[in-house]
């Protein structure tokens, strides 16, 4: 089975930063295809910044930061992606989108070995797949927010990929970027999401009908619970746009009344208050907002 050496991320928000940045940290080759120029910029000072996080915290040199900074290379057109080994799409979470994307790769991703992946944590890898010509090379590789820091990833095949995709994507995430794989079925939120986002949203609702507050809700399962995160500080770090997408594809895809986003959380998204990305959510954190 030949290594991945040259990779391919479509978006790069904050999982397709982080992303790119593990692989750059691994040596690889990393080509970034966005919308335009300016989203370019946007995720270059993401994978940037985190870098000079690491070197302030004296876990990488200023040289070695240059050098991974350089293996990440951003372009804006998908069609330059055709040569590499394992893409990435990391889109947002809206199904026509990741259609579309998949539609494009498909086209230009000649290769029959490589793989494409999504970063999906919801939308099932089956309806990705049908989009393309190739089926039994798409996959899910589910990665987890912040991207160089959570050790997990989930592994979703579709009905129709085929075992030497799994087993390319398995070497390539555990042994070369070094991340905990776990298999999981081509089913809504898959393992890790289908247990949150019911709890995320149920949060949610309690602060809707004035259980209780923000802060004891989150307080009472840190301290009760052992949670790093209470469930409403760990929707405003997933990004409260994010939440509800995820919830919306669960419901549409169960009709199950714990996947339906409350509309406390619909009028919140509407309002643009997305968590620690735009410096207030359920609660308020001015130092993290994003310009």
């Amino acid at each position: 089975m030949r290594p991945v050496e040259r990779v391919g991320v479509v978006g790069c928000g904050t999982v397709g930063a982080g992303f790119a940045e593990i692989c750059a940290r691994a040596e690889l080759d990393v080509l970034v295809a966005v919308p335009s120029p300016e989203s370019a910029d946007r995720g270059r000072r993401r994978v940037e910044r985190s870098l000079d996080r690491l070197v302030a915290k004296g876990r990488l040199t200023g040289q070695a930061r240059d050098a991974v900074a350089l293996r990440v290379e951003f372009c804006t057109d998908i069609g330059r992606l055709g040569d590499r080994d394992f893409v990435l799409e990391a889109a947002v979470e809206r199904l026509a989108v990741k259609q579309e994307v998949f539609r494009r790769l498909d086209e230009a991703v000649k290769d029959p070995a490589a793989v494409l992946a999504s970063t999906t944590s919801s939308i099932p890898i089956m309806k990705l797949a049908q989009v393309t010509c190739d089926a039994q090379r798409v996959l899910g590789a589910h990665l987890f927010h912040p991207v160089p820091v959570m050790p997990l990833v989930e592994l979703v095949g579709s009905l129709r990929t085929s075992g030497e995709a799994l087993a390319r994507a398995r070497s390539f995430l555990a042994g070369t970027l070094g991340k905990e794989v776990i298999a999981a079925q081509d089913r809504p939120g898959f393992v890790v999401n289908a247990l949150l986002v019911p709890y995320l949203l149920t949060a949610v609702r309690m602060l809707e009908s004035d259980t209780a507050s923000a802060v004891e809700i989150d307080r009472c399962m840190r301290l009760g619970c052992a949670h790093p995160l209470g469930p409403l500080e760990l929707a405003d770090l997933i990004g409260l746009d994010v939440v509800a997408a995820i919830g919306t594809q669960l419901y549409e895809e169960t009709k199950a009344p714990p996947h339906a986003p409350p509309s406390l959380l619909l009028r919140m998204v509407e309002a643009g208050l997305l968590g620690r990305k735009t410096g207030r959510g359920f609660h308020s954190y001015a130092e993290d907002s994003v310009a």
